[in-house]
């Protein structure tokens, strides 16, 4: 989705946390702007660290992404339509964002499904025409989409998929990886404050020099209505929801956000925003936090001890019992 989350980068206030200027990069990829803000040493340090960070988002697209014909995820999934069934060796990235997909599939009983790639591509062609499928059509796609179709060996790192035509849509988690993956490098070069800005996922390390984190306004659905605003440490938020994208077709509005039961873009009005400890959970539960009635989906996050925060149109807003701990007073 386009951007529904703003960002205030601190400045740093003067105290002696470290000598550390603070620097901003933008570049394109997988699909969004990508905005990266952290505190380095001196401009070679940041220089050299935006360029192994975009790199490393380059690296993640280059497996997950299904645009691009020769990313390993479409590699993979043209191989298993002549040899279904097959244990497939891959790669770490896709081991890790596997686990996290099947396991939130697993609990939001198939709300999330990253096997949706079929279901996308239908929808692709709906917006564009701006006609729903046939009934046909429609029943064709979602038969090759199924969480339980694919089974994972994260020791073995291996997956294997039990029918052709299985596309996998990596849309609604790959981002949040990305952001955490860029995290963990910027970390390891020793820049330990920054922040990572994917569309509607961000992902923040620690807090900038002399403040208590870093400052995070959540869009209101009502324009009238002030934002939230967090603050964040180590965290990360994903906000999802048809805010700036979507459809109407024959008078209903139809979100950019599928649900796997219908195969259709999900209709209504929402937002959801989901806190967790890292942006591939945060990713995918806000997908959950959007598809789902409100308040199964948020038994569902509470269950992974995460913090969600869902505004429904017409509604009054529901949160989670911690969601206001890291409200900004």
């Amino acid at each position: 989705m386009k951007a529904v989350v703003t960002v205030i980068a601190a400045i740093a206030a003067g105290g002696n946390f470290y000598a550390a200027e603070r620097y901003e990069f933008e570049e394109p990829h997988m699909g969004t702007k990508v905005r990266l803000v952290f505190y380095a040493a001196s401009n070679e340090a940041a220089a050299k660290a935006s360029r192994a960070a975009f790199y490393r988002i380059r690296e993640i697209e280059n497996v997950l992404s299904d645009y691009k014909a020769d990313s390993e995820i479409m590699r993979l999934c043209r191989a298993n339509d002549t040899a279904a069934g097959t244990a497939f060796t891959i790669s770490d990235d896709l081991v890790k964002v596997l686990t996290v997909a099947q396991e939130v599939s697993a609990k939001s009983d198939g709300a999330f499904d990253v096997t949706i790639g079929p279901l996308s591509k239908l929808w692709r062609v709906t917006r564009k025409h701006n006609s729903l499928p046939d009934a046909k059509t429609l029943e064709q796609a979602k038969s090759k989409v199924g969480w339980r179709q694919l089974t994972l060996d994260a020791k073995a790192k291996t997956v294997s998929i039990a029918i052709s035509g299985v596309r996998i849509d990596f849309g609604g988690i790959g981002k949040g990886y990305a952001a955490d993956e860029v995290l963990k490098l910027l970390t390891s070069m020793g820049i330990t404050s920054a922040l990572v800005a994917m569309s509607g996922d961000i992902a923040v390390s620690d807090a900038p020099p002399g403040k208590d984190g870093w400052i995070v306004e959540i869009a209101p659905l009502d324009p009238k209505a002030p934002p939230r605003r967090l603050l964040l440490k180590h965290k990360a938020v994903s906000t999802s929801g048809d805010l700036f994208q979507h459809v109407e077709i024959n008078g209903v509005r139809y979100s950019h956000v599928l649900d796997p039961k219908t195969g259709l873009g999900l209709t209504g009005f929402r937002s959801a925003t989901v806190i967790a400890n890292d942006g591939t959970h945060a990713d995918a539960l806000s997908k959950v936090a959007s598809i789902m009635p409100a308040a199964e989906a948020l038994k569902v996050i509470e269950g992974f001890k995460r913090s969600a925060f869902i505004a429904i149109k017409d509604q009054q807003p529901i949160e989670s019992k911690d969601f206001g701990s890291y409200l900004l007073k």
